[in-house]
């Protein structure tokens, strides 16, 4: 963060650049609607709040993306995952697995979903729900889709819920939501467990087991009146992958956890790392050192990965073992 000699004359003028940034997309901000989110034509997205819940102010913040996007490769070299997890990931995107990638704000959940979307076969049809549009997927059969703000009237909006429901009539072969943060989580999982295999979708959550406790808490706010053991029933059935990508205190973006859903034992969901990173300790400039490293644990959808035919072989489970332990 860096702060700029540029400066704005007054807060009149940091209002009049808002009015010319979102007009144009049919979006206003006044008194009675004092904040706005939009989509710039450029992909960027845009967000200005004023008076009077901007206290000190109006303010305005646009968060610009990368014109090119990341492949895997560049996720291995950047060392936020190993070799061996992304031809894992891979494998399980092709095989049609259900995945979560759950992460907190920043941590670069939407980037790894994009990168994990690009594995998905050219000759499926993809369908994507968005809040405002973020992913770039490269296939040729993409159809895209993005919520709707009320109007002026407060009528006429259209959510991820109604959307989700609205893909599934449109034959999808994927279908790949943005973010889940409502009752659209329900909507989620009854696609992914009536045949809509292979469907991704992110969660905000710190740990693969706060993001099974997300994703009930999201399912309820649907209005159903499910008892909590038929929620976690529906996730465990739906759900085979939770990946948790995380922010480090360093600033690093790391794939910290792959975990299979591996089903229910009692009223508890069980899962189980694939991958994991441990961390040991933080160097004299800040920097978190840790290892990403296989469990040694081979998962229990195994034999579908094989059925899908892909093979892998026991070097991708296989733990390294560090210069420390030998």
């Amino acid at each position: 963060m860096t702060k700029s000699n540029v400066v704005f004359d007054d807060d009149d003028h940091v209002v009049r650049i808002i009015d010319r940034i979102i007009l144009p997309l049919g979006r206003r901000v006044d008194w009675d609607s004092p904040t706005v989110d939009a989509r710039l034509p450029d992909g960027s997205r845009v967000n200005a709040v004023v008076r009077p819940v901007a206290i000190d102010g109006p303010s305005i913040t646009i968060r610009k993306f990368r014109k090119d996007k990341l492949q895997a490769e560049d996720l291995i070299n950047f060392g936020s995952l190993t070799r061996q997890m992304a031809d894992f990931l891979e494998a399980c995107v092709k095989a049609r697995f259900n995945i979560v990638v759950s992460g907190g704000t920043g941590s670069g959940k939407t980037t790894l979903l994009n990168v994990l979307s690009g594995f998905i076969p050219e000759n499926e049809r993809i369908i994507t729900i968005e809040d405002a549009a973020e992913l770039q997927l490269q296939q040729d059969h993409v159809m895209r889709m993005e919520t709707k703000a009320a109007n002026v009237d407060g009528l006429h909006a259209v959510s991820i819920r109604e959307l989700v429901k609205n893909s599934l009539r449109m034959r999808p072969d994927r279908i790949v939501v943005g973010e889940v943060r409502g009752g659209e989580a329900l909507d989620m999982l009854q696609a992914m467990n009536t045949g809509h295999d292979g469907s991704l979708t992110t969660v905000h959550s710190n740990s693969p087991r706060d993001a099974l406790s997300r994703l009930e808490t999201l399912v309820l706010m649907a209005g159903m009146d499910l008892p909590l053991k038929v929620v976690r029933q529906q996730i465990s059935s739906a759900v085979d992958l939770i990946v948790q990508q995380t922010r480090l205190k360093d600033g690093q973006r790391k794939v910290t956890a792959v975990t299979e859903v591996a089903g229910m034992e009692g009223d508890i969901v069980v899962l189980s790392d694939i991958f994991k990173f441990s961390q040991t300790g933080v160097s004299q400039d800040g920097k978190v050192i840790g290892e990403l490293n296989a469990t040694g644990i081979r998962p229990n959808f195994t034999p579908r990965l094989e059925a899908a035919g892909f093979k892998l072989g026991a070097e991708i489970f296989a733990p390294k073992i560090s210069s420390s332990r030998r």
